[in-house]
């Protein structure tokens, strides 16, 4: 017999209500359903707020976490623990949200260094810095260990996702994010003096 919401004992713990809610809901207890995800809201802010999510996006990772909660809620398995289930699910899409905002905050880097250092098209003499500058960045990439060299190459210039460089590049992900991460490391400490 499914838990329906009145049967769910209100001296049982968060989680054990939770995964009751969960069990009803998979034998079609609507109520339970809607119970469940609401009473599911603050765990999975919780989640974020500790896998680093900024205030302001919290929202947006309750919502994708809740859909994906919808989508996949046949997998759960009732005898497992429900807020388990949830944290992981709210863990990947807070990892998520976290990915997505840094690839927007690094074009965006990139999108005003190019705005701040374009020449003007009548200064000759800055088109030449530029050129210049650029022809010591390619010497310094060309310098580095054939590995990070590999890495920025594939992952920085050429924007490749690490799943896509390490397929071409025959090299796993972490290696490719630790190359990638010595290789500007080494750039930075020859053009600013700062590691």
């Amino acid at each position: 017999m499914p838990a329906d919401v009145a049967t769910v004992n209100d001296s049982e713990s968060p989680g054990q209500r939770r995964a009751a809610w969960m069990a009803a809901a998979q034998a079609g207890d609507r109520r339970a359903y809607e119970k469940l995800l609401a009473d599911s809201v603050a765990l999975i802010r919780a989640t974020a707020r500790r896998q680093g999510v900024a205030q302001d996006h919290l929202d947006d990772v309750v919502q994708e976490t809740l859909i994906t909660v919808h989508r996949v809620r046949h997998t759960y398995d009732p005898t497992r623990s429900y807020d388990a289930w949830l944290t992981a699910i709210a863990s990947r899409r807070a990892i998520d949200a976290l990915r997505s905002r840094g690839r927007r905050d690094s074009r965006e880097l990139h999108d005003d260094f190019a705005l701040d250092n374009h020449p003007d098209s009548s200064d000759a003499s800055a088109a030449t810095e530029s050129e210049q500058r650029a022809q010591r960045l390619h010497e310094a990439i060309a310098e580095l260990p054939p590995g990070q060299r590999e890495a920025v190459e594939q992952l920085g210039l050429r924007e490749r996702s690490l799943g896509e460089a390490a397929k071409l590049t025959g090299r796993n992900a972490g290696a490719l994010k630790v190359n990638l991460h010595r290789a500007l490391k080494a750039l930075r400490e020859r053009f600013h003096g700062e590691p």
